[in-house]
């Protein structure tokens, strides 16, 4: 089909709507494997935006490509788990085998091959992306081998071998989410018997608080969305979940897709909504049909669509919206600029997605779990969620646990459990740390394994990275070093610059030519990202450094040289130099890096 046909049928597909942005070009990209500019010429107009403005975005996103990456774009997960289990061997095999250096096209355009920060397969890694939706795990040097073979005879992907692509639960330790039977549209006509207002009144007695790892509480959110002013709203279900290590969702999603489906339409409900979306991440492509399907089966059903269980005027629908590579997407209001077709960049608050989310209406996100625990918190009310886990952080919490582990895989347990408890379940042995909610969580040293997994003691998003004693923690806080650089969004210097100084630094450590200047100027950066930047994401950057610098000292003295050369220059000097070479370019692409500073 020609170039301006398939992009014709994308843009039919949505309407043409300025707000469907990211979905036309990640399906156009899908299509045409790169995004030529006549075709984002012809979007642009379509769309009644700019070029500049439609470049702007298709910059913005990992999986969107400006130029052509080749018939097959293979992307290793770059995640420390991953590379425990040998990805850098992995990939630089396949490179070999292809004849393509890391990161280039090759010379005829069939191949690439790159490194992504993480695909949400850390319990069976490692794993890799096939033109950006296709997962291959379990990676091994004759599945390596096999595949190039199937790249050198052009052998489609959707041909290869089906157990390639096998990804499999593995959930170790069920509970009351994962293990309690479901029936489409239970909780729902529970809620309706209750009326609106106990509906609510039950999430709130639950105490019930947002999964995603901020922990706001749901009952509150969904009230202020409710009382906010405004004739529509919204409902959407955070499935973004790129922090490193995490998967809990992708398995909820698989499993679970009606409970998590159900508990959006509980929020419609309350709320007075008619749109929900799922914000799903890029890398879990591969589950889009499955929830197109349950969708289908939920509205034959009467559970979605006009009068949901035959209630005149309960209209709700939800829609999938895929995202396209970017990790900052997982913080809610940077979502919602996506869904609205935008570069996910976070926004000033207030005001609040709960006054002013989608399109400008009052709208509530909330997680997958959380959406999930709703639902069960409507069929057996909030005192028995509440009576669950600990009084100030009720009910249970599915854990994803990886690393060095024999039993990795999903876990859920009531809030307070101790970490030392899922070590021993998931079979942990020779732990020297744990790190708690991902890169931008807690790390946790063998003497704090009594500590317990809740609001009030150690806040989690649902990961546990597991390291024994032959792991060097200075490697795990540099990988996430480069993982923080590389996803930030671009728009506040401080992150900007300061997330690229703090991996230009750790490698400078790697490479023996640090100095005590160099652990001071790390010192600087956490206190300079800690209190200026503009979201979360920049905040977080130098959680990891702060807790091994404080808990695994030995790691980082000796890289130091034993003799002091000159000293650098100091952190102010290069902040100036950083942000002179940065504000020359345009902030809106991936992270610039600052090639006028030197490590």
């Amino acid at each position: 089909m020609p170039q301006d046909a398939l992009v014709s049928a994308a843009l039919h597909r949505h309407d043409r709507q300025a707000n469907a942005l990211v979905q036309i070009l990640r399906e156009l990209q899908a299509t045409l494997g790169w995004l030529p500019r006549e075709a984002l010429t012809q979007v642009a107009q379509a769309t009644g935006r700019s070029l500049a403005d439609v470049e702007s975005v298709a910059s913005f996103y990992r999986f969107l490509h400006l130029s052509p990456v080749g018939d097959y774009r293979v992307l290793f997960s770059d995640n420390i788990t991953d590379r425990m289990l040998g990805s850098q061997a992995l990939m630089d095999r396949l490179c070999q085998r292809l004849g393509v250096l890391p990161g280039q096209v090759r010379a005829d355009g069939r191949v690439s091959v790159a490194p992504c920060s993480c695909t949400g397969l850390g319990d069976q890694g490692p794993a890799l992306l096939i033109n950006h939706h296709q997962v291959i795990t379990r990676l091994t040097p004759e599945r390596v081998d096999a595949l190039a073979n199937h790249i050198e005879a052009q052998v489609p992907p959707a041909d290869w071998p089906a157990e390639w692509s096998m990804v499999d639960d593995q959930i170790r330790r069920p509970d009351v989410l994962l293990g309690t039977p479901f029936t489409p549209g239970s909780a729902l006509q529970a809620a309706r018997g209750l009326g609106r207002e106990a509906t609510l009144d039950q999430i709130q007695r639950s105490k019930l608080r947002g999964r995603g790892g901020a922990g706001f509480a749901t009952g509150l959110k969904w009230e202020l969305c409710r009382d906010a002013p405004g004739q529509s709203r919204c409902v959407v279900c955070n499935a973004d979940e790129g922090e490193p290590g995490t998967f809990k969702d992708r398995v909820l999603l698989t499993r679970h897709a009606d409970l998590v489906f159900e508990g959006m339409t509980l929020a419609a409900w309350v709320v007075g909504a008619r749109q929900g979306f799922v914000y799903l991440r890029g890398e879990y492509r591969f589950l889009l049909p499955h929830l197109e399907e349950v969708l289908r089966q939920r509205r034959a059903a009467g559970l979605l669509g006009q009068a949901l269980q035959g209630e005149a005027g309960f209209d709700f629908d939800i829609t999938v919206h895929v995202g396209a590579g970017a990790y900052v997407c997982g913080e809610e209001s940077a979502l919602l600029e996506s869904l609205e077709g935008h570069r996910g960049t976070p926004r000033i608050r207030p005001p609040f997605p709960v006054e002013h989310g989608y399109l400008g209406q009052p709208t509530t996100v909330n997680n997958v779990e959380t959406f999930c625990a709703a639902a069960h918190i409507l069929l057996r009310g909030g005192d028995w969620w509440a009576s669950l886990g600990t009084p100030h952080s009720t009910g249970t919490k599915v854990h994803a646990i990886s690393g060095d582990c024999a039993r990795p895989g999903i876990y859920e347990y009531p809030l307070g459990t101790p970490v030392d408890q899922m070590l021993e379940d998931c079979g942990a042995t020779d732990t020297q740390a744990v790190q708690v909610g991902g890169p931008s969580g807690t790390c946790l040293s063998v003497t704090e394994f009594g500590r317990r997994i809740a609001y009030e003691d150690v806040p989690s998003a649902g990961a546990l990275m597991v390291f024994d004693r032959h792991r060097d923690l200075f490697e795990v806080a540099r990988n996430f070093a480069h993982f923080f650089a590389h996803e930030s969004c671009g728009f506040c210097t401080p992150c900007r610059v300061g997330t690229e100084l703090l991996a230009r630094r750790m490698d400078k450590l790697a490479a023996g030519q640090g100095s005590r200047h160099d652990m001071q100027v790390l010192q600087e950066l956490d206190t300079l990202l800690h209190q200026s930047t503009h979201c979360g994401l920049g905040a977080a950057a130098c959680n990891p450094l702060r807790d091994t610098l404080l808990k695994f000292r030995p790691s980082y003295e000796r890289r130091l040289q034993s003799l002091h050369f000159l000293p650098a220059l100091d952190l102010d000097a290069e902040l100036s130099i950083a942000r002179a070479a940065t504000d020359r370019q345009d902030a809106g692409a991936h992270w610039p890096p600052p090639h006028g500073i030197t490590p």
